[in-house]
């Protein structure tokens, strides 16, 4: 694999490109493009009674209270955030590909991948100008848009620009479907944040999406006892924050002593 991408989530084929479609009770419905295994088109339909969009709209419409207190109002209701949550589950149901290709059985999930992320911001040390709560909250939505299209490794041949656009109008339908407000307008802001690398936390947490996929490798050789290099050499300098650099090299070490111990 060539990057810390290429461990995530199946869909695996850009070779048939699906569509996922969401249809609401109040006649909003959208289209984004999904990568998926079959070769058949695959539908997956969320419905629900959610009448937050058209509540944040006559909000706006009559002027009742500023735009965040409409967008407040909206993002409170029961049944936008039961539909979040719900197509959330995909993140816990979906299996990371890198390891499926390299036949690990039983693999990890995306969800799983962004919650040891998560675990590592919270108890990494403090560092200066790094707000550790911030780095927390990227981790968990990092990788949220893949609810929707499915994990893009460079496997699938799909330009970096290309991935991008294509997650970022999923997490646009994904926070529509929360209902906007300032909940949804945080998970953009997080999830931009971490894509352009634009903050110290960023940069953080993108070394821990490194760490936490060597440590997986590792925690997988022993089991499986199978040689997983590849994951090993796609972060191999890639690291940048001192942090990132000790853990992974425990990590490193760890690796070497039980190949030394092994037997031949």
């Amino acid at each position: 694999m060539a990057s810390a991408a290429a461990a995530r989530a199946n869909p695996s084929s850009l070779s048939h490109t699906n569509f996922q479609r969401l249809n609401y009770s109040h006649k909003f419905s959208i289209k984004i493009p999904f990568l998926s295994d079959p070769p058949s088109p695959r539908i997956v339909s969320l419905h629900s009674n959610n009448p937050s969009l058209d509540s944040m709209k006559m909000d706006r419409a009559v002027g009742s209270g500023s735009g965040s207190s409409a967008y407040a109002h909206a993002s409170s209701s029961p049944s936008a955030a039961i539909d979040f949550l719900t197509l959330c589950h995909r993140l816990k149901s979906t299996k990371r590909k890198g390891w499926i290709n390299h036949g690990i059985k039983g693999p990890e999930s995306i969800a799983d991948h962004m919650y040891r992320m998560a675990l590592m911001a919270l108890i990494a040390d403090d560092l200066p100008g790094v707000n550790r709560e911030r780095c927390v909250k990227i981790a968990i939505v990092h990788d949220i848009a893949e609810a929707i299209v499915g994990d893009i490794t460079p496997s699938d041949g799909v330009p970096k620009e290309k991935k991008s656009r294509m997650e970022q109008e999923a997490l646009d339908e994904m926070c529509k479907v929360l209902g906007g407000g300032m909940r949804a307008e945080e998970i953009k802001e997080l999830w931009l944040e971490y894509e352009n690398n634009s903050s110290l936390e960023a940069n953080l947490v993108k070394d821990f999406d490194k760490v936490e996929m060597i440590l997986q490798a590792l925690e997988y050789e022993t089991e499986h006892g199978k040689v997983l290099d590849e994951f090993f050499l796609s972060t191999a300098g890639k690291i940048q924050t001192e942090i990132g650099k000790k853990w992974a090299a425990e990590i490193t070490s760890r690796r070497n002593s039980r190949s030394a111990n092994r037997p031949n």
